[in-house]
């Protein structure tokens, strides 16, 4: 009975001691901008000292999420995330008075999101989230004049980048009126979001006005639409069915001009496009890292989901969870480039992935996770991976993809081969390990069993 006695009242102390003390934060959200440094509180009330304790900072929407740990009286360096490498510390001598407050230093966009701070004794533990909001005051406005449509309209392009969270971007006619836009596109990238609208002028004399909002911050740029630029067009027209000699008017001038243009974008793409393709790699597919629904081919070049589980180990390497295969060749430095057939599927993951990444239980594609993707799911829905995910609209269809990664720039490249296209580039990414080649050949619509992904080789005369 007495020992009974003593262990009841031993655990009534644990109980006690495990009450006493609390692990608090703020009630609300952060919110901190671009550039700037913010700390998260994280405080153990009433105060006593965490020096002996184990501090860890974490991010619930990472999977290398450790972004601070203090354990056993030690900064522990090594098991932090790279990202956050020389951009976070704790206060160390408030240590002794409770507080485990993280600095964050030169906030990214990428920096928004959910963090944990959890502490923890021998005999107590406890822990509160804290949320990272993150804003950006990105570029202001800039209308660009593109190009007469086939009815005679004009079309205008306002675009904004680097904002953060998504801006409110806004067409106006002189009355300060809403003006419905023509087509819409966001992407979102390391730096913010980037906005597009389109509206098309008519040929009425008149001012529009394009506007970026976000909370307190609002940007304006404005352009006058002269009536005789649609006088010009149309004139142009006329002179035109007759003889091409007289398209030296004004209004031929102007329309050949936009198209010029144009046309010199899309030289640009593909001339860049082609030096691309010539840091095309030798790439082969590793059935060590294949999940066991996968089949490859002899050569390592295709990759298909099969109906039933491979004969395989389950190896430490291998994804268990998610359907995908990693290539045999990492990439450490300079620049690579492949291809890969996607004809005839409708649902596919392709891209790149740092050499760290989990590969056990569910899997979040972001760069945040280190992977860098674009995706087609239900035969028509393309987007890229950058965590959110951004929505993709893509004119034609692809048939065969192409990826090119500058891995000092930061760079990783989507590509249409067929139309020489550029689909989705990440930008200003950090590069700090061997990459990979990452396929999910995924099924089809309705869970059938799809042609395969095709690692192909680069035909130059494409």
């Amino acid at each position: 009975m007495k020992l009974v006695g003593v262990a009841l009242m031993f655990c009534a102390i644990t109980d006690l001691r495990s009450e006493m003390y609390n692990v608090v934060g703020p009630a609300e959200p952060l919110f901190t901008l671009t550039g700037e440094d913010v700390i998260l509180p994280c405080s153990i009330k009433p105060n006593t000292s965490a020096v002996n304790m184990r501090v860890e900072w974490f991010r619930l929407d990472l999977q290398d999420s450790i972004v601070y740990l203090y354990e056993n009286r030690e900064n522990k360096i090594t098991k932090q995330n790279q990202y956050f490498r020389g951009r976070t510390a704790l206060f160390q001598e408030e240590l002794q008075n409770g507080n485990a407050s993280l600095k964050l230093s030169s906030v990214q966009v990428s920096d928004e999101g959910v963090y944990k701070c959890f502490i923890e004794s021998n005999s107590w533990y406890d822990d509160i989230t804290v949320s990272v909001d993150v804003g950006a005051v990105g570029t202001p406005p800039l209308i660009i004049v593109e190009e007469f449509d086939h009815s005679g309209g004009l079309r205008l392009l306002c675009e904004c980048g680097g904002w953060n969270p998504k801006p409110e971007l806004q067409w106006l006619d002189s009355k300060g009126e809403n003006l419905t836009s023509d087509t819409e596109e966001t992407h979102k990238d390391a730096k913010g979001y980037n906005v597009k609208h389109w509206i098309t002028a008519h040929g009425i004399e008149t001012k529009y006005h394009c506007r970026v909002k976000l909370r307190r911050h609002m940007l304006q740029t404005d352009i006058i639409v002269s009536s005789k630029m649609f006088h010009i067009w149309r004139t142009s027209v006329i002179w035109m069915s007759i003889t091409v000699v007289l398209s030296i008017i004004t209004g031929v001038a102007v329309a050949t001009y936009v198209y010029t243009r144009r046309v010199r974008y899309l030289r640009r793409i593909q001339k860049e496009f082609t030096k691309r393709r010539k840091y095309a790699a030798d790439v082969t597919l590793d059935p060590d890292t294949a999940h066991k629904y996968l089949i490859l081919s002899e050569d390592g070049k295709q990759v298909r989901r099969g109906e039933k589980k491979q004969n395989v180990p389950d190896n430490p390497e291998r994804f268990d969870k998610c359907g995908n295969v990693l290539g045999k060749q990492g990439f450490s430095s300079g620049r690579f480039y492949f291809e890969v057939q996607v004809k005839g599927k409708t649902d596919w993951d392709v891209g790149v992935a740092r050499k760290s990444i989990t590969r056990k239980g569910k899997i979040t594609l972001s760069p945040q996770n280190g992977y860098w993707t674009v995706r087609l799911r239900n035969g028509n829905r393309y987007s890229a991976c950058a965590g959110p995910t951004v929505s993709l609209s893509l004119k034609v269809k692809p048939q065969k993809l192409g990826v090119f990664v500058d891995y000092e720039e930061g760079l990783v490249s989507f590509y249409d081969v067929e139309s020489r296209s550029h689909i989705y580039s990440f930008t200003d990414q950090w590069f700090t390990e061997d990459l990979y080649p990452i396929l999910n050949p995924c099924t089809n619509i309705k869970n059938k069993y799809s042609a395969p992904l095709i690692i192909s080789s680069v035909n130059f005369n494409e």
